[in-house]
Protein backbone atom coordinates (compact mmCIF):
# COMPACT_ATOMS: atom_id res chain seq x y z
CA UNK A 1 0.00 0.00 0.00
CA UNK A 2 1.40 3.64 -0.63
CA UNK A 3 2.10 5.88 1.75
CA UNK A 4 0.63 9.42 1.93
CA UNK A 5 3.90 11.03 0.75
CA UNK A 6 3.81 8.75 -2.28
CA UNK A 7 0.49 9.37 -3.09
CA UNK A 8 1.31 12.89 -3.08
CA UNK A 9 4.29 12.58 -5.74
CA UNK A 10 2.26 10.12 -7.79
CA UNK A 11 -0.30 12.98 -7.63
CA UNK A 12 2.10 16.35 -8.73
CA UNK A 13 3.69 14.28 -10.99
CA UNK A 14 -0.06 12.78 -13.00
CA UNK A 15 -0.81 16.77 -13.00
CA UNK A 16 2.73 17.59 -14.17
CA UNK A 17 2.26 15.32 -17.34
CA UNK A 18 -1.55 16.05 -17.77
CA UNK A 19 -0.43 19.83 -17.90
CA UNK A 20 2.21 19.21 -20.17
CA UNK A 21 0.34 17.18 -22.45
CA UNK A 22 -2.75 20.35 -22.35
CA UNK A 23 -0.03 22.51 -23.04
CA UNK A 24 -2.40 25.36 -22.12
CA UNK A 25 1.05 26.86 -19.91
CA UNK A 26 4.34 26.34 -21.13
CA UNK A 27 6.06 23.92 -19.68
CA UNK A 28 8.62 25.59 -17.60
CA UNK A 29 6.04 27.05 -15.90
CA UNK A 30 4.27 23.31 -15.31
CA UNK A 31 7.86 22.56 -14.18
CA UNK A 32 8.61 25.92 -11.07
CA UNK A 33 4.14 25.24 -10.38
CA UNK A 34 5.40 21.38 -9.38
CA UNK A 35 8.56 22.03 -7.51
CA UNK A 36 6.64 24.96 -5.53
CA UNK A 37 3.84 21.88 -4.55
CA UNK A 38 6.97 19.49 -3.34
CA UNK A 39 8.57 22.19 -1.72
CA UNK A 40 5.58 23.64 0.37
CA UNK A 41 4.28 20.37 1.31
CA UNK A 42 7.94 18.71 2.31
CA UNK A 43 8.81 16.41 -0.37
CA UNK A 44 11.68 17.89 -1.15
CA UNK A 45 13.61 20.43 1.85
CA UNK A 46 13.05 23.47 1.08
CA UNK A 47 17.16 24.60 1.38
CA UNK A 48 17.32 22.11 -1.18
CA UNK A 49 14.25 23.82 -3.69
CA UNK A 50 16.33 24.96 -6.18
CA UNK A 51 19.18 23.35 -5.93
CA UNK A 52 18.84 21.83 -9.25
CA UNK A 53 19.87 24.60 -11.25
CA UNK A 54 23.39 24.14 -10.67
CA UNK A 55 23.65 20.58 -11.67
CA UNK A 56 25.77 20.09 -13.68
CA UNK A 57 23.38 18.50 -16.21
CA UNK A 58 21.96 22.43 -16.11
CA UNK A 59 25.46 23.94 -17.02
CA UNK A 60 26.40 21.68 -19.66
CA UNK A 61 22.95 21.90 -21.23
CA UNK A 62 23.39 25.38 -21.33
CA UNK A 63 27.46 25.57 -22.53
CA UNK A 64 26.67 23.11 -25.51
CA UNK A 65 23.57 25.69 -26.57
CA UNK A 66 26.22 28.90 -26.36
CA UNK A 67 29.01 26.18 -28.36
CA UNK A 68 26.16 25.48 -30.93
CA UNK A 69 25.57 29.42 -31.49
CA UNK A 70 29.18 30.31 -31.80
CA UNK A 71 29.70 27.00 -34.20
CA UNK A 72 26.64 28.32 -36.23
CA UNK A 73 28.18 31.85 -36.27
CA UNK A 74 31.46 30.82 -37.53
CA UNK A 75 30.02 29.12 -40.45
CA UNK A 76 31.40 25.66 -39.04
CA UNK A 77 28.75 23.69 -40.25
CA UNK A 78 27.88 25.99 -43.60
CA UNK A 79 30.64 24.53 -45.64
CA UNK A 80 29.14 21.08 -45.38
CA UNK A 81 25.67 22.32 -46.00
CA UNK A 82 27.08 23.68 -49.48
CA UNK A 83 28.06 20.61 -50.58
CA UNK A 84 23.90 19.30 -50.19
CA UNK A 85 22.96 21.68 -53.47
CA UNK A 86 25.39 19.51 -55.47
CA UNK A 87 23.52 15.82 -54.70
CA UNK A 88 20.87 16.01 -57.66
CA UNK A 89 17.53 15.75 -57.85
CA UNK A 90 16.62 12.34 -57.03
CA UNK A 91 14.42 12.05 -54.15
CA UNK A 92 16.18 9.12 -52.41
CA UNK A 93 19.58 10.54 -52.76
CA UNK A 94 18.39 14.25 -51.21
CA UNK A 95 17.21 12.39 -48.06
CA UNK A 96 20.25 10.12 -47.80
CA UNK A 97 22.18 13.29 -47.66
CA UNK A 98 20.15 16.13 -45.56
CA UNK A 99 19.48 13.18 -43.11
CA UNK A 100 23.46 12.10 -43.27
CA UNK A 101 24.32 15.37 -42.58
CA UNK A 102 21.89 16.37 -40.34
CA UNK A 103 22.64 13.44 -38.08
CA UNK A 104 26.72 14.07 -38.37
CA UNK A 105 26.06 17.54 -37.14
CA UNK A 106 23.33 17.07 -34.51
CA UNK A 107 26.17 14.97 -32.62
CA UNK A 108 28.20 17.66 -31.90
CA UNK A 109 25.65 20.44 -31.40
CA UNK A 110 22.12 21.45 -30.45
CA UNK A 111 20.28 19.46 -32.47
CA UNK A 112 17.49 22.24 -33.09
CA UNK A 113 20.55 24.50 -34.20
CA UNK A 114 21.55 21.47 -36.81
CA UNK A 115 17.78 21.48 -38.04
CA UNK A 116 17.61 25.28 -38.32
CA UNK A 117 20.96 25.56 -40.07
CA UNK A 118 19.54 22.67 -42.88
CA UNK A 119 16.11 23.64 -43.05
CA UNK A 120 16.41 26.41 -45.73
CA UNK A 121 18.74 24.00 -47.63
CA UNK A 122 15.69 21.42 -47.41
CA UNK A 123 13.47 23.98 -48.75
CA UNK A 124 15.72 25.27 -51.65
CA UNK A 125 16.12 21.62 -52.43
CA UNK A 126 12.62 20.42 -52.67
CA UNK A 127 11.15 23.93 -54.50
CA UNK A 128 14.03 23.27 -57.31
CA UNK A 129 13.26 19.74 -57.83
CA UNK A 130 9.73 20.75 -58.06
CA UNK A 131 8.59 18.79 -55.13
CA UNK A 132 7.00 19.64 -51.60
CA UNK A 133 9.23 20.52 -49.00
CA UNK A 134 7.16 18.00 -47.12
CA UNK A 135 9.43 14.86 -48.87
CA UNK A 136 12.37 16.13 -47.15
CA UNK A 137 11.48 18.02 -44.04
CA UNK A 138 10.16 15.37 -41.58
CA UNK A 139 13.32 13.07 -42.33
CA UNK A 140 15.66 15.75 -41.83
CA UNK A 141 13.63 16.54 -38.36
CA UNK A 142 13.86 12.97 -37.26
CA UNK A 143 17.47 12.83 -38.23
CA UNK A 144 18.23 15.83 -36.03
CA UNK A 145 17.47 13.17 -33.67
CA UNK A 146 19.31 10.52 -34.41
CA UNK A 147 22.20 12.38 -34.05
CA UNK A 148 21.96 13.81 -30.57
CA UNK A 149 21.99 10.16 -29.50
CA UNK A 150 25.48 9.78 -30.44
CA UNK A 151 27.28 11.50 -27.94
CA UNK A 152 27.02 13.13 -24.45
CA UNK A 153 26.55 16.45 -25.88
CA UNK A 154 24.26 15.95 -28.49
CA UNK A 155 21.03 16.12 -26.39
CA UNK A 156 19.78 16.85 -23.25
CA UNK A 157 18.94 13.67 -21.88
CA UNK A 158 22.15 11.92 -22.10
CA UNK A 159 23.68 14.56 -20.27
CA UNK A 160 20.78 14.04 -17.81
CA UNK A 161 21.49 10.36 -17.86
CA UNK A 162 25.10 10.52 -17.56
CA UNK A 163 25.06 12.76 -14.00
CA UNK A 164 22.19 10.14 -12.66
CA UNK A 165 24.72 7.43 -13.17
CA UNK A 166 26.74 9.19 -10.42
CA UNK A 167 24.08 7.70 -8.05
CA UNK A 168 25.21 4.30 -8.69
CA UNK A 169 28.64 4.77 -6.99
CA UNK A 170 30.77 5.23 -11.11
CA UNK A 171 31.72 8.14 -12.92
CA UNK A 172 29.11 9.90 -15.13
CA UNK A 173 28.97 8.56 -18.67
CA UNK A 174 32.12 10.18 -20.99
CA UNK A 175 32.07 12.20 -23.95
CA UNK A 176 31.90 9.09 -26.23
CA UNK A 177 30.37 6.22 -24.14
CA UNK A 178 27.11 6.92 -25.98
CA UNK A 179 28.97 6.47 -29.49
CA UNK A 180 28.65 2.32 -29.73
CA UNK A 181 24.82 2.21 -28.87
CA UNK A 182 24.00 5.86 -30.65
CA UNK A 183 26.33 5.66 -33.96
CA UNK A 184 24.89 1.93 -34.24
CA UNK A 185 21.23 3.80 -33.84
CA UNK A 186 21.60 6.58 -36.01
CA UNK A 187 23.27 4.27 -38.78
CA UNK A 188 20.11 1.94 -38.65
CA UNK A 189 17.29 5.27 -38.49
CA UNK A 190 19.27 6.86 -41.55
CA UNK A 191 19.64 3.92 -43.68
CA UNK A 192 15.69 3.12 -42.79
CA UNK A 193 14.41 6.81 -43.12
CA UNK A 194 16.78 7.03 -46.59
CA UNK A 195 15.51 3.73 -48.29
CA UNK A 196 12.01 3.03 -47.08
CA UNK A 197 10.86 5.41 -44.65
CA UNK A 198 10.61 8.85 -46.63
CA UNK A 199 8.30 7.08 -48.73
CA UNK A 200 5.76 7.34 -45.92
CA UNK A 201 6.22 10.61 -45.50
CA UNK A 202 2.52 12.52 -46.45
CA UNK A 203 2.35 13.99 -49.91
CA UNK A 204 1.49 17.74 -48.96
CA UNK A 205 1.54 18.90 -52.51
CA UNK A 206 1.85 22.80 -52.02
CA UNK A 207 2.99 25.31 -54.51
CA UNK A 208 6.69 24.09 -55.65
CA UNK A 209 8.63 27.47 -55.51
CA UNK A 210 8.45 30.47 -53.27
CA UNK A 211 7.52 32.94 -56.41
CA UNK A 212 4.60 31.06 -56.69
CA UNK A 213 3.58 30.35 -52.76
CA UNK A 214 4.20 33.88 -52.40
CA UNK A 215 2.92 35.56 -56.19
CA UNK A 216 4.20 39.03 -54.64
CA UNK A 217 3.80 40.46 -58.67
CA UNK A 218 0.27 39.91 -58.32
CA UNK A 219 -0.34 42.20 -54.96
CA UNK A 220 2.53 44.80 -55.75
CA UNK A 221 1.46 47.38 -58.29
CA UNK A 222 3.60 50.59 -59.62
CA UNK A 223 1.22 54.06 -58.87
CA UNK A 224 2.31 57.32 -60.05
CA UNK A 225 1.33 60.72 -57.97
CA UNK A 226 0.20 63.62 -60.17
CA UNK A 227 1.32 67.09 -59.68
CA UNK A 228 -1.85 68.01 -58.54
CA UNK A 229 -2.93 64.91 -56.07
CA UNK A 230 -3.83 65.75 -52.79
CA UNK A 231 -1.20 63.94 -51.09
CA UNK A 232 1.44 65.95 -52.46
CA UNK A 233 3.22 67.36 -49.38
CA UNK A 234 2.00 64.51 -46.98
CA UNK A 235 3.65 61.71 -45.65
CA UNK A 236 3.41 57.88 -46.24
CA UNK A 237 2.39 57.19 -43.40
CA UNK A 238 -0.98 59.98 -43.79
CA UNK A 239 -1.77 57.97 -47.51
CA UNK A 240 -1.66 54.55 -45.76
CA UNK A 241 -3.42 55.66 -42.40
CA UNK A 242 -6.18 58.22 -43.60
CA UNK A 243 -6.80 57.38 -47.23
CA UNK A 244 -6.16 53.69 -46.99
CA UNK A 245 -8.54 53.15 -44.57
CA UNK A 246 -10.45 49.59 -44.04
CA UNK A 247 -8.74 48.78 -47.38
CA UNK A 248 -5.02 47.79 -46.13
CA UNK A 249 -2.41 48.82 -48.17
CA UNK A 250 1.30 48.84 -47.60
CA UNK A 251 4.26 50.97 -48.93
CA UNK A 252 7.09 49.35 -50.17
CA UNK A 253 8.90 51.35 -52.45
CA UNK A 254 9.71 54.51 -54.02
CA UNK A 255 10.68 56.16 -57.23
CA UNK A 256 11.48 59.52 -57.97
CA UNK A 257 13.37 60.11 -60.79
CA UNK A 258 15.96 57.93 -61.47
CA UNK A 259 16.39 57.45 -57.49
CA UNK A 260 14.78 54.26 -56.15
CA UNK A 261 14.02 54.07 -52.59
CA UNK A 262 13.36 50.47 -51.48
CA UNK A 263 11.58 50.29 -47.89
CA UNK A 264 10.96 54.10 -47.64
CA UNK A 265 10.62 56.40 -44.21
CA UNK A 266 6.66 56.30 -43.02
CA UNK A 267 7.17 59.73 -42.39
CA UNK A 268 8.71 60.35 -46.20
CA UNK A 269 7.26 63.45 -48.07
CA UNK A 270 5.33 62.98 -51.45
CA UNK A 271 5.89 64.67 -53.70
CA UNK A 272 4.66 64.96 -57.57
CA UNK A 273 5.71 62.38 -60.04
CA UNK A 274 6.36 60.24 -57.11
CA UNK A 275 5.95 56.42 -58.61
CA UNK A 276 4.98 54.13 -55.22
CA UNK A 277 5.10 50.49 -55.01
CA UNK A 278 2.25 50.01 -52.91
CA UNK A 279 1.26 45.98 -51.70
CA UNK A 280 -2.71 46.09 -52.09
CA UNK A 281 -5.29 43.34 -53.51
CA UNK A 282 -7.39 45.21 -56.21
CA UNK A 283 -10.40 46.66 -53.85
CA UNK A 284 -7.40 48.23 -51.47
CA UNK A 285 -5.46 49.30 -54.91
CA UNK A 286 -9.16 50.66 -55.95
CA UNK A 287 -9.90 52.49 -53.09
CA UNK A 288 -5.94 54.35 -52.31
CA UNK A 289 -5.95 54.86 -56.57
CA UNK A 290 -9.81 56.96 -55.92
CA UNK A 291 -9.31 58.23 -52.46
CA UNK A 292 -5.60 59.77 -53.34
CA UNK A 293 -6.66 60.74 -56.71
CA UNK A 294 -3.53 58.71 -58.02
CA UNK A 295 -2.93 57.35 -61.39
CA UNK A 296 -1.95 53.19 -62.23
CA UNK A 297 1.73 53.08 -63.47
CA UNK A 298 2.18 51.07 -66.69
CA UNK A 299 4.52 48.68 -65.97
CA UNK A 300 5.19 46.04 -63.45
CA UNK A 301 8.17 44.91 -65.00
CA UNK A 302 10.19 42.89 -62.59
CA UNK A 303 8.45 44.44 -59.40
CA UNK A 304 9.93 41.09 -57.05
CA UNK A 305 13.41 42.21 -58.60
CA UNK A 306 13.45 45.64 -57.52
CA UNK A 307 11.83 44.80 -53.93
CA UNK A 308 14.89 42.52 -53.75
CA UNK A 309 17.68 44.52 -54.84
CA UNK A 310 20.88 46.25 -53.40
CA UNK A 311 21.19 45.30 -49.63
CA UNK A 312 17.44 44.98 -49.43
CA UNK A 313 16.19 41.03 -49.08
CA UNK A 314 13.09 39.25 -49.08
CA UNK A 315 13.32 36.50 -46.87
CA UNK A 316 10.71 33.97 -45.70
CA UNK A 317 10.85 33.10 -41.96
CA UNK A 318 9.06 30.03 -39.58
CA UNK A 319 7.75 31.18 -36.36
CA UNK A 320 9.45 29.23 -33.79
CA UNK A 321 8.04 27.66 -30.33
CA UNK A 322 9.61 30.25 -27.87
CA UNK A 323 8.48 33.07 -30.91
CA UNK A 324 6.81 36.40 -29.54
CA UNK A 325 4.59 36.01 -32.61
CA UNK A 326 2.15 33.77 -32.00
CA UNK A 327 -1.59 35.38 -30.83
CA UNK A 328 -0.82 38.43 -32.25
CA UNK A 329 -0.84 40.89 -35.42
CA UNK A 330 1.35 42.73 -37.45
CA UNK A 331 -0.43 45.87 -36.28
CA UNK A 332 -0.27 44.79 -32.91
CA UNK A 333 3.96 44.59 -32.95
CA UNK A 334 3.83 47.88 -35.45
CA UNK A 335 6.32 45.86 -37.59
CA UNK A 336 7.38 48.61 -39.78
CA UNK A 337 8.17 51.76 -37.63
CA UNK A 338 9.38 49.84 -35.03
CA UNK A 339 11.67 47.07 -36.56
CA UNK A 340 11.78 48.89 -40.80
CA UNK A 341 10.37 46.00 -42.36
CA UNK A 342 7.53 45.45 -44.52
CA UNK A 343 5.40 42.20 -43.74
CA UNK A 344 4.07 41.45 -47.26
CA UNK A 345 2.53 37.58 -46.82
CA UNK A 346 1.76 35.04 -44.74
CA UNK A 347 1.60 31.22 -45.29
CA UNK A 348 -0.22 28.64 -43.20
CA UNK A 349 0.13 24.61 -43.83
CA UNK A 350 1.42 25.25 -47.98
CA UNK A 351 -1.09 27.96 -48.44
CA UNK A 352 -0.82 31.78 -48.76
CA UNK A 353 -3.55 33.12 -46.55
CA UNK A 354 -5.90 35.30 -48.55
CA UNK A 355 -6.70 38.00 -45.48
CA UNK A 356 -5.38 41.20 -44.84
CA UNK A 357 -1.94 40.92 -43.46
CA UNK A 358 -1.55 43.29 -41.03
CA UNK A 359 -5.22 41.47 -39.41
CA UNK A 360 -3.71 38.01 -39.36
CA UNK A 361 -3.17 36.24 -35.97
CA UNK A 362 -0.31 34.39 -36.12
CA UNK A 363 0.46 30.30 -35.05
CA UNK A 364 3.24 28.66 -34.56
CA UNK A 365 4.93 27.67 -37.79
CA UNK A 366 3.44 30.16 -39.88
CA UNK A 367 5.94 30.94 -42.72
CA UNK A 368 5.85 34.74 -43.31
CA UNK A 369 7.82 36.53 -45.93
CA UNK A 370 9.46 39.23 -44.88
CA UNK A 371 11.03 42.39 -47.08
CA UNK A 372 13.91 44.85 -45.38
CA UNK A 373 17.66 45.43 -45.21
CA UNK A 374 19.56 42.71 -44.60
CA UNK A 375 21.02 44.03 -41.23
CA UNK A 376 17.77 45.23 -39.64
CA UNK A 377 16.25 41.69 -41.43
CA UNK A 378 18.96 39.60 -39.71
CA UNK A 379 18.34 41.24 -36.28
CA UNK A 380 14.42 41.46 -36.19
CA UNK A 381 14.20 38.10 -36.79
CA UNK A 382 16.23 36.80 -34.13
CA UNK A 383 14.22 39.69 -32.24
CA UNK A 384 10.53 38.18 -32.87
CA UNK A 385 12.00 34.05 -32.25
CA UNK A 386 12.24 33.55 -36.08
CA UNK A 387 13.56 31.19 -38.12
CA UNK A 388 15.35 32.45 -41.70
CA UNK A 389 13.52 29.68 -44.49
CA UNK A 390 14.13 30.11 -47.49
CA UNK A 391 15.91 33.21 -49.03
CA UNK A 392 16.07 34.36 -52.70
CA UNK A 393 19.38 32.94 -52.97
CA UNK A 394 21.01 30.74 -50.67
CA UNK A 395 24.03 32.41 -48.48
CA UNK A 396 26.94 30.80 -46.79
CA UNK A 397 27.89 32.20 -43.47
CA UNK A 398 31.49 33.91 -42.43
CA UNK A 399 34.35 31.37 -42.82
CA UNK A 400 36.93 33.09 -41.36
CA UNK A 401 35.66 32.28 -38.15
CA UNK A 402 35.94 28.46 -39.41
CA UNK A 403 39.27 27.83 -37.70
CA UNK A 404 39.12 29.32 -34.67
CA UNK A 405 35.57 27.90 -33.25
CA UNK A 406 36.43 24.79 -34.57
CA UNK A 407 39.68 24.50 -32.58
CA UNK A 408 38.17 25.57 -29.54
CA UNK A 409 35.04 23.48 -29.89
CA UNK A 410 37.73 20.53 -30.36
CA UNK A 411 39.87 21.61 -27.47
CA UNK A 412 36.88 21.33 -25.28
CA UNK A 413 36.06 17.92 -26.72
CA UNK A 414 39.45 16.81 -26.18
CA UNK A 415 39.30 17.74 -22.58
CA UNK A 416 36.29 16.38 -21.60
CA UNK A 417 37.13 12.94 -23.64
CA UNK A 418 40.01 12.80 -21.63
CA UNK A 419 38.75 13.62 -18.36
CA UNK A 420 41.33 16.61 -17.84
CA UNK A 421 38.38 18.76 -16.40
CA UNK A 422 34.63 17.91 -16.07
CA UNK A 423 32.22 17.93 -19.43
CA UNK A 424 30.32 21.13 -17.46
CA UNK A 425 33.86 22.96 -16.87
CA UNK A 426 35.32 22.17 -20.28
CA UNK A 427 32.11 23.40 -22.34
CA UNK A 428 31.65 26.77 -20.09
CA UNK A 429 35.43 27.69 -20.42
CA UNK A 430 35.00 27.17 -24.51
CA UNK A 431 31.37 28.76 -24.64
CA UNK A 432 34.15 31.75 -22.47
CA UNK A 433 36.42 31.83 -25.04
CA UNK A 434 34.15 31.91 -28.33
CA UNK A 435 32.65 35.17 -26.66
CA UNK A 436 36.17 36.75 -25.81
CA UNK A 437 37.56 35.53 -29.09
CA UNK A 438 34.06 37.71 -30.69
CA UNK A 439 32.76 34.25 -32.53
CA UNK A 440 29.63 35.64 -30.76
CA UNK A 441 28.23 38.40 -29.24
CA UNK A 442 27.80 38.35 -25.28
CA UNK A 443 23.94 39.20 -26.02
CA UNK A 444 23.64 36.38 -28.66
CA UNK A 445 25.39 34.21 -25.89
CA UNK A 446 22.60 34.56 -23.79
CA UNK A 447 20.11 34.43 -26.20
CA UNK A 448 21.34 31.43 -27.74
CA UNK A 449 20.35 29.52 -24.22
CA UNK A 450 17.07 28.46 -24.35
CA UNK A 451 16.03 29.72 -20.88
CA UNK A 452 12.58 27.30 -20.86
CA UNK A 453 14.71 24.39 -20.70
CA UNK A 454 17.10 25.48 -18.38
CA UNK A 455 14.00 25.99 -16.41
CA UNK A 456 12.54 22.72 -16.81
CA UNK A 457 15.56 21.15 -15.83
CA UNK A 458 16.23 22.94 -12.71
CA UNK A 459 12.85 22.88 -10.99
CA UNK A 460 12.24 18.58 -12.75
CA UNK A 461 15.53 17.62 -11.05
CA UNK A 462 14.48 18.32 -8.00
CA UNK A 463 11.02 16.48 -8.57
CA UNK A 464 13.52 13.27 -9.54
CA UNK A 465 14.81 12.96 -6.75
CA UNK A 466 11.98 13.32 -4.75
CA UNK A 467 10.14 10.42 -6.55
CA UNK A 468 13.10 8.13 -5.83
CA UNK A 469 13.25 9.73 -1.79
CA UNK A 470 9.98 8.86 -1.22
CA UNK A 471 10.17 5.59 -2.51
CA UNK A 472 7.94 6.23 -5.58
CA UNK A 473 10.62 4.94 -8.33
CA UNK A 474 11.09 1.51 -6.45
CA UNK A 475 7.06 1.24 -6.61
CA UNK A 476 7.10 1.26 -10.07
CA UNK A 477 10.77 -0.64 -10.89
CA UNK A 478 8.65 -3.72 -8.50
CA UNK A 479 5.90 -3.24 -11.11
CA UNK A 480 8.30 -3.81 -13.58
CA UNK A 481 10.50 -5.96 -11.54
CA UNK A 482 7.65 -8.40 -11.50
CA UNK A 483 7.66 -8.65 -15.03
CA UNK A 484 11.18 -9.45 -16.12
CA UNK A 485 10.37 -12.10 -13.49
CA UNK A 486 8.97 -14.04 -15.91
CA UNK A 487 10.57 -12.61 -19.15
CA UNK A 488 14.31 -12.10 -20.71
CA UNK A 489 16.11 -9.23 -19.61
CA UNK A 490 16.20 -8.13 -23.56
CA UNK A 491 12.18 -7.76 -23.41
CA UNK A 492 12.51 -5.35 -19.94
CA UNK A 493 14.82 -3.86 -21.59
CA UNK A 494 12.71 -3.06 -24.74
CA UNK A 495 9.55 -2.23 -22.62
CA UNK A 496 11.65 0.35 -20.82
CA UNK A 497 12.65 1.81 -23.90
CA UNK A 498 9.21 1.73 -25.59
CA UNK A 499 7.57 3.73 -22.23
CA UNK A 500 10.08 6.16 -21.98
CA UNK A 501 9.96 6.52 -26.03
CA UNK A 502 5.56 6.86 -25.51
CA UNK A 503 6.51 9.63 -22.57
CA UNK A 504 9.01 11.67 -24.77
CA UNK A 505 5.89 12.19 -27.47
CA UNK A 506 3.91 13.66 -25.13
CA UNK A 507 6.21 15.80 -22.90
CA UNK A 508 9.89 17.01 -23.12
CA UNK A 509 12.91 15.05 -23.41
CA UNK A 510 14.73 16.14 -20.82
CA UNK A 511 11.18 15.42 -18.25
CA UNK A 512 11.21 12.15 -19.32
CA UNK A 513 14.87 11.25 -18.77
CA UNK A 514 14.09 12.95 -15.48
CA UNK A 515 11.75 10.89 -14.61
CA UNK A 516 12.59 7.60 -16.08
CA UNK A 517 16.25 7.61 -14.79
CA UNK A 518 15.35 6.69 -11.09
CA UNK A 519 13.11 4.00 -12.55
CA UNK A 520 15.81 2.62 -13.77
CA UNK A 521 18.36 2.59 -11.06
CA UNK A 522 15.62 0.99 -9.09
CA UNK A 523 14.70 -1.40 -11.48
CA UNK A 524 18.51 -2.08 -11.82
CA UNK A 525 18.63 -2.80 -8.01
CA UNK A 526 15.92 -5.26 -8.21
CA UNK A 527 17.31 -7.05 -10.53
CA UNK A 528 20.47 -7.24 -9.00
CA UNK A 529 22.37 -5.99 -12.09
CA UNK A 530 24.44 -3.10 -13.39
CA UNK A 531 22.51 -0.09 -14.16
CA UNK A 532 24.33 1.27 -16.93
CA UNK A 533 22.07 -1.04 -19.80
CA UNK A 534 18.79 0.47 -18.20
CA UNK A 535 19.92 3.84 -18.05
CA UNK A 536 21.19 3.70 -21.48
CA UNK A 537 17.24 2.27 -22.50
CA UNK A 538 16.19 5.58 -20.80
CA UNK A 539 18.64 7.86 -22.87
CA UNK A 540 17.37 6.34 -26.34
CA UNK A 541 13.66 6.51 -25.62
CA UNK A 542 13.71 9.90 -24.53
CA UNK A 543 15.56 10.77 -27.53
CA UNK A 544 13.41 9.10 -29.95
CA UNK A 545 10.19 11.22 -29.77
CA UNK A 546 9.07 10.41 -33.75
CA UNK A 547 5.39 10.17 -33.10
CA UNK A 548 3.81 13.77 -32.31
CA UNK A 549 4.49 17.06 -33.74
CA UNK A 550 4.96 17.69 -29.72
CA UNK A 551 7.61 15.33 -28.72
CA UNK A 552 10.61 17.71 -29.68
CA UNK A 553 11.14 20.99 -31.13
CA UNK A 554 12.85 19.80 -34.49
CA UNK A 555 9.32 17.82 -35.01
CA UNK A 556 7.56 21.27 -34.42
CA UNK A 557 9.65 23.40 -36.57
CA UNK A 558 9.19 21.45 -39.34
CA UNK A 559 5.00 20.87 -39.22
CA UNK A 560 3.90 24.15 -40.93
CA UNK A 561 6.80 24.71 -43.47
CA UNK A 562 5.98 21.24 -44.30
CA UNK A 563 2.57 21.21 -44.53
CA UNK A 564 1.49 18.39 -41.89
CA UNK A 565 -1.16 17.59 -39.73
CA UNK A 566 -0.90 15.88 -36.35
CA UNK A 567 -1.89 12.45 -37.39
CA UNK A 568 1.48 12.93 -39.98
CA UNK A 569 4.04 11.29 -38.07
CA UNK A 570 3.35 8.18 -36.76
CA UNK A 571 3.02 6.90 -40.51
CA UNK A 572 7.12 6.94 -40.41
CA UNK A 573 7.67 7.48 -37.31
CA UNK A 574 6.25 4.46 -35.68
CA UNK A 575 7.88 2.14 -37.95
CA UNK A 576 11.11 4.48 -37.30
CA UNK A 577 10.34 3.23 -33.65
CA UNK A 578 9.95 -0.20 -33.85
CA UNK A 579 13.52 -0.23 -35.89
CA UNK A 580 15.27 1.97 -33.13
CA UNK A 581 14.00 -0.48 -30.27
CA UNK A 582 15.17 -3.68 -32.13
CA UNK A 583 18.35 -2.47 -32.96
CA UNK A 584 18.75 -0.95 -29.50
CA UNK A 585 18.02 -3.66 -27.61
CA UNK A 586 20.70 -6.01 -29.11
CA UNK A 587 23.33 -3.34 -29.19
CA UNK A 588 22.97 -1.72 -25.61
CA UNK A 589 23.08 -5.52 -24.05
CA UNK A 590 26.24 -5.98 -26.05
CA UNK A 591 28.24 -2.98 -24.92
CA UNK A 592 26.24 -2.39 -22.00
CA UNK A 593 25.60 -5.96 -20.45
CA UNK A 594 23.34 -6.49 -17.90
CA UNK A 595 25.28 -8.88 -15.62
CA UNK A 596 23.10 -10.63 -13.71
CA UNK A 597 24.06 -12.51 -10.44
CA UNK A 598 24.55 -16.43 -11.25
CA UNK A 599 21.79 -18.42 -10.34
Amino acid sequence: MMTTEQLLIFGVLFASLALFVWGRWRYDVVALAALFVVAVTGLVPPAQAFMGFGHPAVITVAAVLVLSRGLLNAGVVDGISRLLTRVGDRPTIQVAALTGIVTLCSGLMNNVGALALLMPVAVWMARRSGRSPSLLLMPLAFGSLLGGMMTLIGTPPNIIIAAFRTETATPPFAMFDFAPVGAGLALAGVLFISLVGWRFTPRREGKASPEELFQIQDYISEVRVPEDSKMVGQTLHHLVSEVGGESEVTIVGRARGNRRLLIPSPFEIIRGGDILMVEADSEGLKALIDSAGLELAESKDDIEGMLGSDDVRISEAVITPDSLLPGRTATDLVLRERYGVNLLAVARQGQRIRERVGRIRFVIGDILLLQGREESLQNTMKSLGCLPLAERGLRIGKPQKILLAGATFAAALLAAALDVMPVQIAFAGAALAMVLAKVLSLNEAYESVDWPIIVLLGAMIPLGEALERTGGARLIADQLLMLARHVSPGVTLAVLISGTMLLSNVVNNAAAAVLMAPIAISLAHGMGCSADPLLMGVAVGASCAFLTPVGHQSNTLVMAPGGYRFGDYWPLGLPLSVVIVLTAVPLIMWFWPFRLPMP
